[in-house]
């Protein structure tokens, strides 16, 4: 797998002359996919399930690249033709400021937004220099449902129900890949179930808060080093705080991620005189990650837990 080269981000001008010369000689409203449905994903873990669940009558694609950080994602004009052209659009609302944008004023009625379907019900606070939600006082809806194998699996079937409609031809099929779906995801969450249980230490210490799912699932506390989006950066008593949190909970291991540079998890635990070890939040995949899609990757992030917090 190779890593996308950067991408400039849109101009207005740029991405008006191009839908405009994208309507130009043809009206077919089709993606060069011949029969197939094009469906655009926001990123990583929603192109994966909508693969799994269209199968060969799909063309699906990402418009986070991989290697990119998707919280901070900006569009290209190409990419902003492909929401456009896209027979549906399935993007996470509020994860991807880029990707709203581009759902409410390209996707019009062929977006589809998994975040009823994931059931967002974790908030994490927001550390000082991010912007908080006023719904929750300082806090923002978790968006990070995946780490769930139970939720994926939830907006698996919406996303079957969802192509069935565009594709009522295909509906047979997409209820069977679903179906198949959630059996792969549910045989992983008995699997992630049973190797967590008994772990010594129930505290996870991340480099970003996008665990909450995964440790509200397992039985474990999610102490994020940066809050909800991995660009922002602790101040210095938030970093004492967490690494006075690390010795008192007995904490043995804090995790870095593949997208985001681990200085300051390393910081934390260089402080604490305790480890490191990747911990994968699945975001996107890369040549560095520990499988080659999600459920190779939660599998390696099972084994990197079940020695993290020592399991018995």
């Amino acid at each position: 797998m190779s890593i996308s080269t950067p991408r400039l981000p849109m101009t207005a001008a740029a991405t008006t002359a191009l839908l405009l010369l994208a309507g130009c000689g043809s009206d077919d409203g089709g993606s060069g996919a011949g029969d197939r449905l094009d469906v655009v994903a926001g990123f990583y873990p929603l192109e994966w399930a909508a693969s799994r669940i269209g199968g060969d009558r799909i063309e699906v694609s990402s418009l986070t690249a991989p290697g990119a950080e998707p919280h901070d994602l900006e569009l290209t004009p190409q990419d902003v033709a492909g929401v456009s052209d896209a027979d549906l659009l399935v993007y996470l609302g509020g994860f991807q400021s880029a990707v709203d944008e581009a759902a409410e004023s390209q996707a019009g009625d062929h977006a589809w937004d998994v975040a009823e379907a994931a059931d967002l019900s974790l908030t994490a606070e927001e550390h000082e220099d991010e912007h908080a939600d006023e719904a929750h006082g300082g806090e923002s809806a978790d968006p990070h449902f995946w780490l769930d194998p139970t939720r994926l699996a939830d907006v698996g079937d919406a996303l079957a129900d969802q192509l069935a409609d565009i594709d009522p031809d295909g509906a047979d099929t997409y209820e069977r890949n679903a179906a198949a779906l959630r059996e792969d995801l549910e045989a992983l969450d008995a699997e992630m179930t049973d190797g967590l249980t008994g772990c010594a230490v129930d505290t996870l210490v991340t480099s970003h808060d996008a665990f909450g799912y995964l440790a509200a699932r397992y039985g474990f506390e999610v102490v994020g080093v940066t809050g909800l989006s991995p660009s922002t950066e602790p101040s210095a008593d938030q970093m004492a705080e967490i690494t006075d949190l690390v010795a008192e909970r007995g904490v043995t291991t804090v995790y870095t991620e593949t997208l985001v540079d681990p200085a300051i998890a390393e910081t934390v635990a260089d402080e604490a005189g305790v480890r490191t070890a990747v911990l994968d939040p699945l975001e996107g995949l890369t040549d560095e990650s520990a499988g080659d899609d999600y459920l190779a990757v939660m599998r390696a992030n099972l084994a990197t837990l079940q020695q993290g917090q020592t399991s018995s």
